[in-house]
């Protein structure tokens, strides 16, 4: 095998980028079987999520069916302002996350299907811990982003003194403020992601997932290592 096509196949081969690609497809999925809770518990849901339900009431659909077209729109903008933030997770976030949430709050509908208030906040508090433990998941995986999360991202880089945690915060809000006038539920479930999502994102991100990427990455080093040595005992013979 050549050089260059052995690299190849090294670099896709190896455990960390094995770890990294189930750890972008887990984590995008789950997120979108999050949503599902947070829409059961109609305590409110993430930014981005109450934008889309209110568009999706605008045109009478459901959040699953419009969810992909809303992302193919950003999608195709982000060509044009972030064509290098794009990789797998923007790609199965794309057609994944709608499903998911659809079938996620199907499934819980159909097991409780009046939910009462203390069924309530157990989904709100199951959606929260999946949804962050899953974002941070696919975000330290670093195999591309959301469409919407490249949005601040982008705002962030042009040449002005505002810092990405301005933009983020600007970019919520109009998100809430349009769902809102859209009809979709803005309650503690919206407020609760945006103020505890970042703490949660920074306790799984260094406690449990950059670890693991850490101890995949040494396995790939004594690996190869491995294969040097096998690889002069074999031209020593």
């Amino acid at each position: 095998m050549s050089l260059p096509f052995q690299g190849i196949f090294h670099k896709f081969c190896s455990y960390e980028w094995v770890c990294r690609l189930l750890m972008t497809i887990i984590g995008v999925l789950a997120c979108g079987f999050s949503v599902g809770f947070f829409q059961a518990a109609n305590f409110g849901t993430d930014p981005f999520t109450a934008f889309a339900t209110g568009i999706a009431n605008l045109f009478h659909v459901s959040y699953g069916m419009l969810y992909p077209w809303l992302n193919l729109i950003l999608l195709i903008a982000m060509f044009f302002y972030g064509r290098h933030y794009i990789g797998i997770a923007t790609i199965i976030n794309l057609v994944g996350i709608g499903f998911m949430a659809d079938l996620s709050k199907s499934f819980l509908l159909q097991i409780t299907p009046a939910p009462d208030l203390t069924t309530r906040i157990l989904y709100l508090f199951i959606g929260m811990i999946i949804l962050c433990l899953s974002a941070s998941m696919y975000m330290t995986s670093d195999l591309g982003v959301s469409t919407y999360d490249v949005v601040a991202i982008s705002l962030a880089k042009l040449k002005t003194p505002l810092q990405f945690r301005f933009w983020r915060v600007l970019t919520d809000f109009l998100c809430v403020l349009i769902g809102f006038l859209l009809g979709a539920t803005i309650g503690v479930g919206t407020i609760f992601t945006a103020f505890c999502m970042g703490p949660f994102l920074q306790f799984f991100n260094e406690k449990l997932w950059d670890p693991l990427l850490i101890r995949m990455r040494s396995a790939d080093i004594h690996r190869q290592r491995n294969r040097e040595k096998d690889f002069e005992t074999d031209s020593k013979n």
